[in-house]
């Protein structure tokens, strides 16, 4: 079953539940998906990891204004976009532990044979493209410097 097609059963179960809250999110990630397909062209459909990346745009989005909102104690703004990005996560795979990425990044760097930070950019390309949906780059940049430097 398409992510689309989940989402669509997704909304019609919180309208009919009347969950106002989980029906926003829910509408939002279909808006975004649609966005998607349509940039690519309206005969292609998405791959599953574009979806993901859509995904994780919107969980960026929610976690960047959640934190400008908590900055200014606009906490009835902060609790919408916290509930939103709760909604979103779980159509995400599971992520992966700090733990789990640390030890990821330590066999990748021996892998690659890699010494120093000037070699961060390799790293992180081939981390990126195999840890994608599954860790936050952020996260996996933050380990790769700490491991190298």
């Amino acid at each position: 079953m398409s992510l689309i097609t989940q989402i669509d059963q997704d909304i019609k179960q919180a309208m009919l539940s009347k969950q106002a809250d989980r029906l926003r999110a829910l509408r939002a990630i279909k808006s975004a998906l649609l966005l998607a397909k349509t940039e690519k062209g309206a005969s292609e459909e998405l791959t599953q990891e574009a979806e993901i990346k859509v995904l994780q745009k919107l969980i960026k989005q929610r976690k960047e204004s959640a934190d400008i909102y908590k900055q200014q104690n606009r906490e009835d703004l902060y609790e919408i976009e916290m509930a939103e990005m709760y909604v979103i996560e779980p159509y995400l795979p599971q992520q992966m532990s700090r733990f789990e990425i640390e030890g990821y990044v330590q066999e990748l760097i021996e892998r690659l044979g890699v010494t120093s930070v000037k070699d961060m950019g390799r790293v992180m390309g081939v981390a990126n493209k195999e840890l994608a949906g599954r860790a936050d780059g952020k996260t996996v940049s933050e380990i790769v410097k700490q491991l190298l430097g």
